[in-house]
């Protein structure tokens, strides 16, 4: 297993000096742009990693109704992406059982310490918890499902979180995203304003990307199969491509 692509560390972004000086200094910029998001992200969620445990109360049935989605079976590999303080690491575990392996991702040092520590405690042998930026993040062997639970709108990078989310599954896996959002529609879309400025606040929201229109751009299958609270949560299914024969 490879915590990141190239054999990078999570901070180290690197420029190539083979563009032109133009496009050189524009990806630059977008890079700058992009680290400083992450790492106010890595603040925000070191900050609440202690508090975490209510928000795992909150959204247990939820969570565990994605999980059964994902329909993992004995000895499968499976992806655990944003996984916080590992809340779905014991349910992800059970489901593989004893012969298949989870591996949980995280940017934020806390909240990986946290999962680690949930780990050691139970002595969980194939559960691996890797600190590393998600965009980046890499395996040796791809996996057969993963989830993504209230994780990929905080994202800094949807779009590029999504395309490595697909590089790293087999053909056929699921993907199961339980995520939040604005107001659908209805006369409580008039909400959506404070509903953004709070969810900047409280989880360093990425409103810049929607979730459900990348997800569906990427991925050949994409359907929403259960909404939340007036429809700002939800859970969607979607399925990596099957090789053609």
């Amino acid at each position: 297993m490879r915590s990141t692509g190239n054999g990078r560390e999570p901070d180290d972004f690197g420029d190539s000096n083979d563009s032109p000086p133009g496009e050189a200094s524009e990806r630059s910029d977008t890079d700058r742009d992009y680290r400083a998001q992450l790492e106010r992200s890595r603040r925000k969620w070191d900050r609440w990693s202690d508090w975490y445990t209510m928000s795992e109360r909150d959204f247990e049935p939820m969570r565990e109704n994605a999980i059964d989605r994902l329909g993992l079976q004995p000895g499968d590999r499976v992806l655990d992406i944003g996984c916080g303080p590992g809340v779905n690491l014991e349910r992800l575990r059970a489901d593989v059982g004893p012969t298949g392996k989870v591996y949980a991702v995280d940017y934020s040092p806390e909240m990986v310490t946290k999962a680690r520590e949930r780990v050691d405690r139970h002595s969980w042998e194939n559960v691996e918890v890797v600190r590393a930026d998600a965009t980046r993040f890499d395996a040796d062997e791809r996996f057969d499902a993963a989830i993504a639970s209230l994780s990929l709108s905080v994202m800094p990078d949807v779009h590029r979180t999504v395309e490595n989310i697909d590089r790293l599954l087999a053909p056929g896996a699921a993907f199961v995203v339980f995520d939040i959002r604005p107001f659908p529609d209805g006369p409580a879309r008039i909400l959506n304003p404070l509903l953004w400025r709070f969810l900047r606040w409280y989880a360093n929201w990425n409103p810049d990307d929607d979730v459900l229109e990348t997800l569906r751009a990427v991925f050949a299958e994409c359907d929403v199969l259960e909404t939340y609270t007036a429809g700002t949560t939800y859970t969607a299914l979607c399925r990596k491509m099957e090789m053609a024969p």
